[in-house]
C-alpha cells in the first residue's frame, strides 16, 4: 500500500496493491504542476481523505477530468474522471510525488504525450529516483 499527503497534511490519498509504471505527462497542466501519476479507480483501490476543493478547465465544453488539491497548502494530490466509464467506474489518478521518497524511487515512470498526440512514448528505462536524486 501506498500513502501520500499533501505539505500541510490536511489532505491524503492511499493506493492499494502494485501501482505498476507511473506516468509524467507532458500536457499543458501536468507539465506545469510536474506531478507523477498512478491510476485506478474510485472507490477501488484509490481513496482520499481530507478536505479537497478542485479545478476544472474553464472554456472547455466537455472537460473529462478535475483536479483534486488541498485547500490549504494548494497541493495537487489527483485528478478524476468526470465522466464514467462503460462499467459505471471514474478513472482516477493519484500524485505519487506526495508519496515517502523511499517508497516509490524504484518505480519505472513512462511517458506519455498529452499535448500533441496522446500516445504513450518509448520507454527511457528511468525511475523515479533518477529525477530525484
Amino acid at each position: 500500500m501506498l500513502t501520500g499527503s499533501c505539505h500541510c497534511g490536511g489532505a491524503k490519498w492511499t493506493l492499494r496493491g502494485d501501482p505498476g509504471s507511473i506516468t509524467a505527462c507532458n500536457c499543458t497542466l501536468c507539465r506545469r504542476y510536474g506531478a507523477l501519476w498512478a491510476y485506478d479507480y474510485e472507490g477501488e483501490r484509490i481513496t482520499l481523505t481530507g478536505r479537497t476543493a478542485s479545478y476544472t478547465r474553464a472554456g472547455r465544453d466537455r472537460s473529462s477530468l478535475e483536479i483534486l488539491f488541498c485547500p490549504s497548502c494548494s497541493c495537487v494530490l489527483s485528478w478524476r474522471g468526470l465522466r464514467l466509464d462503460e462499467e459505471g467506474r471514474r478513472r482516477m489518478a493519484v500524485n505519487l510525488r506526495l508519496a515517502p521518497p523511499d517508497s516509490i524511487s524504484s518505480l519505472p515512470i513512462d511517458h506519455f504525450d498529452g499535448l500533441d498526440t496522446f500516445d504513450d512514448l518509448p520507454s527511457t528505462g528511468k525511475c523515479v529516483r533518477d529525477l530525484w536524486f
